[in-house]
């Protein structure tokens, strides 16, 4: 008994519109041999023996056959330029997708990120940067147009994080993140460094509190940290 080799059924999915043009192909190939081989041996034969009606009629019923032959070559060849219309459009709606889903896992806090953006170093000696000034820094970037913030290089900050004080420091999604803080934001980074060092802004706030912000650009930035999973406790997918 041959064993019956096994294929995935999402690649199985993927070869079958290939198929289907393959056996498109082998169609047209069979039609275009079939009215060939009748031509040639219609050709070979001698018809001195037969009739000039008969002639006639023997003409009528290849022309026919022949215009047969051509309206199934012009349908198989629509459906093969179907099944590739199929396969592109299939490609596409894939790919667009699968860069979709990266994009909302990135913003969700469930993939690691790279790019350019600024890092964040606050310098607190008094201990007096506290949660709601953390967030408010946070905020003003998001609003400058960081698509990535992680502080610490351990807590990833998504739209759920919420932050609160602590005796060793701040709660940052539940994580703890020690001084110095340091903070670092994938996005624009001229945008983000202007919006922080605005007269009256985020930077002269930690100047009042005896703290100082130092915003450098980085080239590129990278971040591993993931955000915990949550499940919902109310919420449900929606039909």
């Amino acid at each position: 008994m041959p064993e019956v080799e096994e294929h995935p059924v999402g690649g199985a999915a993927r070869r079958r519109p290939i198929a289907r043009q393959v056996l498109v192909a082998v169609l047209l190939g069979t039609f275009a041999f079939a009215l060939t081989v009748q031509v040639r041996q219609d050709d070979g034969e001698a018809f001195s023996s037969v009739r000039g009606v008969e002639l006639v009629e023997l003409l009528k019923s290849l022309e026919a056959a022949n215009s047969r032959l051509g309206e199934q070559i012009g349908e198989l060849s629509q459906t093969r330029s179907d099944l590739l219309s199929s396969t592109d459009q299939s490609a596409t709606a894939e790919a667009e997708a699968r860069r979709r889903s990266e994009e909302l896992s990135i913003l969700a806090g469930r993939v690691g990120a790279t790019g350019p953006g600024v890092r964040i170093t606050v310098a607190d000696p008094s201990g007096t940067v506290d949660a709601g000034l953390l967030l408010d820094t946070v905020q003003e970037l998001r609003d400058a147009g960081a698509e990535v913030i992680v502080i610490n290089g351990t807590a990833r900050v998504v739209a759920q994080t919420w932050f609160g004080d602590d005796t060793d420091g701040v709660r940052v999604g539940g994580r703890l993140v020690e001084r110095p803080f340091v903070i670092e934001a994938i996005g624009d980074a001229e945008t983000m460094a202007s919006a922080l060092q605005i007269r009256g802004g985020i930077a002269d706030r930690f100047a009042g509190r005896d703290a100082r912000l130092a915003v450098r650009l980085v080239e590129s930035v990278t971040i591993t940290a993931l955000v915990d999973p949550v499940t919902p406790e109310y919420a449900r997918p929606g039909s």
